[in-house]
């Protein structure tokens, strides 16, 4: 079984990455990337608003973006980058492997040198 990455758990770390990283969109998520200065592996936050639903329904988008996360960054170590994972409406009903194949689309898109 596969650790999960580091996480990002203040308020003032996901403003950071928001306010100044960068956005991707996808059906299934939105991916907010920032880089940072050192060669740390990357650290990771989930968000999913209250427009989603209620917190059954929050809840359950949240965990399909964690496990998602951990199964890609697994497959390609990513570092040096915080990462904000925004869960969308269609993040509940996405099928999880096009949910998973947003998220690698979403990575190759942020960082377009660093994949292969």
């Amino acid at each position: 079984m596969n650790a999960a990455p580091a996480r990002l758990k203040r308020r003032a770390e996901f403003l950071r990455v928001g306010g100044k990283g960068r956005k991707i969109a996808q059906p299934g998520l939105v991916l907010q990337a920032l880089a940072r200065a050192d060669g740390e592996p990357a650290r990771i936050g989930f968000t999913v608003t209250k427009k989603i639903g209620n917190a059954v329904v929050r809840n359950r988008t949240r965990r399909r973006l964690r496990e998602a996360a951990r199964l890609v960054l697994a497959e390609t170590p990513t570092a040096g980058v915080d990462l904000v994972l925004v869960g969308r409406a269609a993040t509940r009903v996405r099928t999880f492997a096009a949910l998973m194949q947003d998220l690698r689309d979403a990575l190759a898109r942020a960082h377009p040198a660093e994949r292969p």
